[in-house]
């Protein structure tokens, strides 16, 4: 039995430190994408890239998704959470949407606040130290023993995350055994083949096999999942105990391991570009179908992006590490994209409508 430990609340000097942490780990990545944003449209060849239309295959009869959250007991990913599920709500019956049921895959390893207000399964976290305080390593670990104890009567499933915000009905963009996935312009197998090696031996196939996603958004069977899941753990924990794979990787080292799991078991995914946006850097909302508020949006009072720099409006998730942001956030100045205004107006619109919003209860 995994022993689990018990958990005080932060201190102010380690809020600190893990806000510092985190600001220049976003710095570090927004000056990535300002320099490859202009090549990211480019990278995949017409059979591999699906052009952002809505495109509804014929899926078994089935064609459901079980959207699947995890998450940790933290207030930082217990707001964001709330805020998901009740997007999920708002659109899960319209047309257009697959959605089945709900579930947050909590790997803290005990209940917590929200248990009531979000259907949730517990699930326990990697023995401790595994995770080397690289918390996501937990994510493939939760999809394990989620798979393992729940009934998931969908045939699909939607692994997502808490900062993910559903802007438009969501279809079920798998096709049969192709799961659909979102390219990540900053995953580059073919780049770092070297290292991939460690993990997919040549005789399993060319690194451009590979694809360039992580594991969520990613649409996939259930059996698929069931498959990969094992893999992706091991995977996982290998690259993370490799320190030459551990400094290149880094924050992204879970979604590489997905990607090589995902290859080792054969299976390639649907590249749909039009699965998700990040405000800043996507400009205009359209047809896609979610919000990633993973960036940090900085701006002057002139509507002008000032590129990892804090801005005199801002809306950044990191900022509110020990609890939610206030109800009615201000909106931003004129100029700024529709994307980063429709992220405000989505975040009022949910923070206004959850009870219990600034106590993290749901009465």
């Amino acid at each position: 039995m995994i022993g689990r430990k018990s958990m005080g609340r932060a201190s102010p000097i380690l809020l600190v430190l893990l806000a510092l942490g985190f600001f220049f780990a976003s710095y570090n990545l927004l000056t990535v994408v300002i320099h490859n944003k202009a090549s990211y449209l480019g990278l995949w060849g017409p059979d591999r890239l699906i052009e952002p239309v809505i495109q509804r295959h014929e899926n078994a009869k089935n064609s459901k998704y079980h959207v699947a959250l995890t998450a940790t007991d933290a207030p930082y990913s217990q707001w964001q959470c709330r805020i998901m599920y009740y997007w999920y709500k708002k659109v899960k019956d319209m047309p257009g949407s697959d959605m089945g049921k709900f579930t947050r895959v909590l790997h803290s390893g005990n209940a917590d606040n929200l248990m009531e207000e979000i259907p949730t399964v517990v699930v326990d976290p990697l023995p401790g130290g595994l995770d080397r305080g690289y918390i996501v390593l937990n994510r493939p670990w939760a999809f394990v023993q989620w798979l393992e104890k729940a009934t998931i009567e969908e045939e699909y499933i939607l692994m997502a995350e808490p900062d993910h915000i559903f802007v438009n009905p969501l279809p079920n963009l798998a096709h049969g055994n192709s799961p659909a996935g979102y390219p990540f312009f900053y995953i580059k197998p073919a780049e770092n083949e070297k290292i991939i090696r460690k993990f997919y031996p040549e005789e399993k196939g060319p690194v451009t096999d590979i694809d360039p996603i992580g594991n969520s958004p990613v649409i996939i069977k259930k059996s698929l999942l069931e498959e990969i899941a094992p893999t992706w753990v091991n995977v996982s924990l290998k690259m993370k105990d490799d320190p030459e794979t551990d400094k290149a990787f880094g924050w992204v080292l879970e979604m590489y391991a997905y990607a090589v799991a995902s290859a080792l078991h054969g299976v390639r995914h649907i590249l749909r570009k039009d699965f998700m946006l990040q405000p800043p850097w996507d400009l205009e909302v359209g047809k896609t179908f979610i919000i990633h508020y993973t960036y940090g949006c900085d701006y002057n009072l002139k509507g002008e992006l000032t590129y990892g720099k804090i801005g005199e409006w801002r809306f950044d998730k990191r900022s509110y590490l020990s609890g939610p942001p206030p109800r009615n956030l201000s909106l931003p100045p004129p100029g700024v994209p529709e994307s980063v205004i429709r992220l405000v107006k989505m975040v009022n619109e949910a923070t206004a409508n959850i009870p219990g919003w600034n106590t993290l209860t749901s009465g």
